[in-house]
């Protein structure tokens, strides 16, 4: 077995992290007898420097080519400064690359590890148990729809389709059956007519899954739910917008957005991607700071989604465990553990 992996640092934090998960990707693929080929490309705030675009068309090619997309993280102060006079934003590129490969459905999960309670600013028993899966809609809503600009008003509609909403929610269902089948959807839809049209397609699409449980939250009442009993969710669906702030929450609770992985899918058989939700930190930077557990815990879940491999990413998953068992902590999680401190440690319990 094969697996060609299009690897995209991205800016700040991103290279030292894709670099750490490229390791332990590269360990774990020879152990299970798997060809890891990798390549490299430009993309976000250092693309931009390159070529004036943060998604070239060679970076386009080589992500819809390959079996699946390792990203770092985009964007930095100076790319800021040069959006206010027209520059272009590193973030457009994260949004292009969504769209070119049809990614609609955002896996985030988020696991209290044994022994990480002191890290959650929750209290240990609001916090113990909760391993939640957040399913977010990734290609509609308010990022994707019609904009207007403007110093004295300006707007951004939040278009989405009935077939927009069936599609996401088909995979989260599928995800709580494999799961404890408990889904919970979150909308607004005692105010806005999208997340009506969302609630109407999740039930319509219920009695497709009668092991599933089902439940609706709004998201104000989940904001609040995900801070005092986050334990008693399983898998949560949501749109776009709302999956973006939920799911940076929820990784809080659970002690910090640093360990915290995602898995971008489209259609069944294209390549994913696979990054930290974490952004690229400028302040730290070339530091040897930051924590490379998402972007390892990434790198698992590429093998599982994409590789077909999904004992190879549970030993990946286990490696994280076992060091974050030993007590190694990056600064994110109070400690004092650099970036190669934490690699060497997975690549250890691998």
């Amino acid at each position: 077995m094969s697996l060609h992996v299009t690897i995209l640092p991205g800016d700040g934090i991103g290279p030292e992290v894709t670099e750490a998960a490229e390791r332990v990707l590269a360990v774990a693929c020879e152990a299970a007898g798997i060809g890891l080929r990798t390549d490299h490309e430009l993309f976000g705030g250092a693309a931009i420097d390159a070529t004036g675009d943060p998604f070239p068309e060679k970076t386009r090619h080589a992500c819809l080519t390959c079996d699946a997309v390792l990203l770092g993280a985009v964007g930095g102060p100076r790319w800021d400064e040069a959006a206010k006079t027209g520059g272009p934003r590193p973030e457009k590129g994260l949004l292009a690359l969504r769209s070119a490969m049809g990614l609609f459905a955002n896996l985030r999960p988020s696991r209290l590890f044994p022994g990480m309670e002191d890290a959650s600013p929750l209290r240990p028993e609001r916090v113990e148990g909760t391993d939640v899966l957040i399913v977010r809609e990734l290609t509609g809503g308010v990022y994707f729809g019609e904009k207007t600009e403007g110093t004295e008003a300006a707007s951004d509609l939040m278009p989405y389709s009935r077939a927009e909403v069936e599609r996401v929610v088909r995979v989260a269902f599928e995800a709580a059956r494999g799961r404890k089948k408990h889904l919970t959807s979150v909308d607004k839809a005692n105010v806005l007519a999208t997340s009506r049209l969302w609630r109407h397609a999740v039930e319509a699409l219920a009695p497709d899954y009668p092991d599933v449980t089902v439940d609706h939250v709004l998201v104000d009442a989940m904001a609040m739910h995900l801070t005092t009993r986050p334990a008693r969710f399983d898998v949560v669906v949501t749109e776009n917008l709302f999956g973006d702030v939920l799911s940076d929450e929820l990784s809080a609770v659970v002690g910090s957005i640093g360990l915290a992985a995602s898995a971008s899918l489209g259609e069944p058989g294209k390549p994913g991607v696979y990054e930290p939700i974490h952004g690229s930190a400028p302040d730290i930077a070339g530091q040897s700071a930051a924590n490379p557990a998402g972007a390892i815990l990434s790198a698992a879940m590429l093998l599982r989604h994409s590789g077909d491999a999904p004992e190879a990413a549970a030993r990946i998953e286990a490696a994280v465990e076992a060091a974050l068992g030993q007590g190694l902590r990056t600064r994110d999680l109070g400690g004092s553990a650099s970036t190669e401190d934490f690699t060497k440690a997975v690549l250890a319990a691998l």
